[in-house]
């Protein structure tokens, strides 16, 4: 970083912009106009002397200078507005909808303070677009989804799975470790996959990504939950890919093994999706979600 400490304004609107994708979103979140946003984040950029974000027709994306930033001010800066803010009660009931996997291990224990603010959360898990559904009827009044919304729906990026491909040890000791720097998907094709369901979403992604095809592996357990799947495979009934997130507990332990070294793991981005005007209760829980610091999952 420069010689001059960039001023609180500046890093406040560089965290919008990072934690929302867009100016736009940023001007809105911070009360100010777009060339303003605009100007501050120019006025950081040329204090750093490096660029903060790409421009793009949907948005900017973070460069690495960015996410060390961001990493680096985002606790301190909540830790301030907390301190700053009043923390008025707001009440009300708040119906949120996400994943199963997540909220139970991630969103559920983040969210748990505002219920000290006399917020009482109705919890709906299921699959995005079921849960998008829902929130367009108004059966539901925020959504964690992993698929960006189309129009209709406020949708800000809070946080990145990253996906990583485990096994037990025994079918571990089975990949030819020479075939697996040179040909990969060919090293790993004698696994069995314990899928999240039968057209194998997000392992397929994640041979897509890595290896450039589709994996050919047959699927020895298909199984709607991630946390069965990840019992499923420590069982050594096959091998998957996890979010970190449940993965690495069992990674500590020794009850699996990373089968592959991904450079840059794929990512799953999720949404904080609401629709119209929020309750001021629905608008905490939202803004609590996208303030809050999740870390790498």
């Amino acid at each position: 970083m420069a010689d001059r400490v960039p001023d609180l304004d500046l890093l406040a609107t560089f965290l919008e912009i990072y934690r929302g994708g867009s100016l736009t979103a940023a001007a809105t979140r911070r009360g100010l106009t777009q060339p303003a946003v605009s100007g501050q984040l120019a006025r950081l950029e040329h204090q750093l002397g490096e660029p903060l974000f790409v421009r793009g027709s949907r948005g900017v994306t973070p460069t690495p200078r960015a996410d060390d930033l961001a990493r680096r001010v985002a606790g301190h800066l909540d830790q301030l507005r907390t301190a700053l803010d009043p923390v008025p009660a707001v009440g009300g009931t708040v119906r949120l909808g996400g994943a199963a996997e997540f909220l139970s291990a991630r969103g559920l224990p983040a969210l748990a303070p505002l219920t000290r603010r006399g917020i009482r959360l109705e919890v709906t898990f299921g699959l995005a677009h079921d849960l998008l559904a829902a929130l367009k009827a108004a059966q539901l009044d925020v959504v964690l989804s992993s698929v960006r919304p189309g129009a209709g729906f406020t949708a800000t990026p809070f946080t990145d799975e990253e996906f990583l491909l485990v096994g037990p040890p025994l079918l571990a000791r089975t990949v030819d470790r020479r075939l697996l720097g040179e040909d990969p998907a060919r090293a790993l094709e004698h696994l069995p996959l314990v899928a999240y369901s039968g057209d194998l979403p997000i392992i397929r992604r994640y041979w897509r990504s890595e290896f450039g095809r589709r994996p050919k592996n047959p699927a020895a357990v298909v199984v709607p939950d991630l946390r069965a799947v990840l019992a499923a495979v420590i069982a050594g009934a096959g091998v998957s890919a996890l979010p970190r997130y449940l993965a690495e507990p069992a990674l500590a332990a020794g009850s699996v093994e990373l089968l592959h070294h991904a450079e840059v793991p794929p990512l799953n981005t999720l949404y904080v999706v609401t629709r119209g005007a929020p309750t001021p209760a629905a608008g905490a829980v939202a803004e609590h979600l996208r303030s809050h610091d999740w870390g790498v999952l």
